[in-house]
């Protein structure tokens, strides 16, 4: 297999999320090409999760899994000497690939490992939560993301909290007359900002980022509406910091909480770099696919961006790393 080739060919093909399908098929029929035995997973509309097997074998005690899907907007690869360019060269289509290459060069070996692609990771995991209702027993799961090539002791996980004034309206010549709920939830916002995040020792801080306000009527009227979203990164349990939410709110306006991933500490095995994962993973959603570990080549700061790109050297040092912390882990069963 022509690694830098397939990265390309899987970058080419557009896999926004909820657009997996094309990509999928295209998995699909290389694995089938190279002899593997190929389930799709139906996960809704033409959309599913890959998984890959060796014909002739019995079901794997170790998985290789990342995603097929990516964020907007479809940027085509293109190639340098040393760089392969476009949008999911690092997030996720190189890991896709180097994780192909890891199980064929074991299967040299005669160690036989299973692959599970997935979709949906960049908006909800629903790929990752299908699959879970459908495991295979496998012990240990090898999940790729961008962490240039070193292993994660944790991953931070996600609270997602929408916050919501309500005012009354009023003419703006007389705001006496109303009560302004953008001033409300200003006012809320400054006491929530005002919260002492917690702090792990392996992992570090938890963050907080206000990522959107939306409120109001008009220049001229006083506004009855607003609402922030706050997302923060987790470094333990969530409910002191509810508490603490709730508590700076009270008065001013509501909090509901719209989502929450949970803080996850990982596998490692010795002698491999390590790193904290400051964002989340499919991991949580694949709680019934072995004790979880992650790696991958590619750097998480440039994934997202106009710019994103694989290095090739990385690329190629994840197969390697990726046999190896397989070797290790079954030869631990």
């Amino acid at each position: 297999m022509d690694v830098f080739a397939v990265t390309r060919k899987l970058i080419d093909i557009e896999s926004t999320t909820g657009m997996e399908g094309p990509v999928g098929n295209a998995l699909a029929a290389e694995l089938t090409e190279l002899g593997y035995n190929v389930e799709r997973i139906h996960v809704e509309g033409d959309r599913f999760d890959v998984w890959a097997t060796h014909a002739g074998h019995p079901e794997p005690e170790l998985a290789l899994s990342t995603h097929m899907d990516t964020v907007p907007p479809f940027i085509p690869s293109r190639e340098t000497e040393d760089r392969i360019y476009g949008r999911g060269s690092c997030d996720a289509k190189g890991i896709i690939v180097a994780q192909i290459a890891a199980a064929e060069k074991l299967k040299t070996e005669g160690v036989h490992v299973g692959l599970l692609f997935l979709v949906g990771e960049e908006k909800d995991s629903q790929g990752a939560q299908t699959a879970n209702h459908q495991p295979r027993g496998v012990k240990y799961l090898i999940n790729g993301e961008p962490t240039e090539n070193r292993l994660a002791l944790a991953s931070k996980g996600t609270l997602r909290v929408e916050v919501i004034a309500r005012g009354r309206m009023a003419h703006s010549a007389y705001p006496e007359l109303g009560e302004s709920a953008i001033e409300k939830l200003l006012d809320a916002l400054h006491e929530v900002r005002k919260i002492k995040l917690p702090v792990n020792p392996k992992a570090g801080p938890s963050t907080m980022n206000i990522g959107q306000i939306t409120g109001g009527r008009a220049p001229n009227v006083i506004p009855d509406y607003a609402e922030a979203q706050l997302l923060i990164r987790l470094v333990g349990p969530s409910h002191h910091l509810r508490e603490r939410i709730a508590a700076a709110v009270e008065g001013k306006a509501e909090a509901h909480y719209k989502l929450e991933i949970p803080f996850i500490e990982l596998e490692t095995v010795p002698g491999i770099e390590t790193m904290v994962a400051a964002f989340t993973t499919d991991i949580p959603a694949l709680s019934r696919w072995g004790k979880p570990l992650l790696i991958g080549p590619g750097s998480i700061h440039v994934a997202h961006t106009e710019g994103e790109f694989i290095e090739k050297k990385q690329l190629l040092d994840a197969i390697d790393l990726y046999a190896r912390i397989a070797r290790e882990l079954l030869q631990k069963r």
